[in-house]
């Protein structure tokens, strides 16, 4: 995963002592203010995906919007979590009841594929990209829809104690199409029923997805 202008942004903003906000930065700086900018607008841009989201899941959503509004930093721009809370785009790749899910290394868990937002990314942009990188699958950003489910997580595996806030979106797949995936990341891909996902080791808002997806499908 790759970001751009993060470490500018990390050099003006984080300081051990206390988390960055928009007004801690000099706005008189012709840098600063396009990061300002940008920050503006990709918090505007993350706040409409999650308004798209129906029906709404109250807790993770107030969390999430309250998040967003707050000012503080919403990308990570250092591995393996700076800031402690950041946002990711989940992909869900579906074909006919049936659910793509990656055996993650570090999370340790069968997920679907997903990444972090790079700074001033769309989120949607965040699907195609690592559709690509992790999948080896090339989609436009045109069909890429509205998130499905929003999560506030926190995360576990061996990179835990951050907070994950994950948009959920779904993706058309075929099960019959060959995968290049990223071995360095994950142990395995692989197709599973909606009703034979090994919950026990899975995201643990993943069956609350499912379900909604059957539910979308009925």
């Amino acid at each position: 995963m790759k970001w751009r202008f993060a470490k500018l942004a990390r050099f003006q903003c984080f300081r051990p002592s206390r988390r960055c906000r928009v007004g801690d930065v000099d706005r008189t700086q012709p840098q600063t203010q396009l990061i300002v900018v940008f920050g503006i607008r990709m918090t505007h841009r993350v706040r409409s995906e999650l308004l798209e989201i129906q029906p709404l899941e109250e807790a993770h959503r107030d969390d999430a919007l309250a998040w967003v509004q707050s000012g503080v930093p919403i990308f990570r721009v250092a591995k393996p979590a700076t800031p402690p809370k950041h946002l990711v785009s989940y992909f869900a790749v579906v074909d006919s009841g049936n659910i793509l899910l990656v055996d993650h290394k570090n999370a340790q868990l069968w997920l679907p594929s997903g990444g972090h937002v790079e700074p001033d990314e769309d989120p949607r942009a965040t699907v195609v990209r690592e559709l690509k990188e992790e999948l080896g699958l090339a989609i436009g950003l045109e069909s890429v829809g509205p998130p499905t489910m929003v999560t506030v997580t926190e995360t576990v595996g061996l990179t835990s104690g951050h907070t994950d806030v994950s948009l959920w979106y779904v993706t058309p797949g075929d099960r019959s199409a060959a995968l290049e995936f990223d071995r360095d990341e994950f142990n395995q891909v692989r197709w599973f029923p909606f009703a034979e996902t090994p919950v026990e080791r899975c995201e643990p808002h993943l069956k609350r997805f499912l379900a909604k997806l059957a539910r979308a499908d009925a």
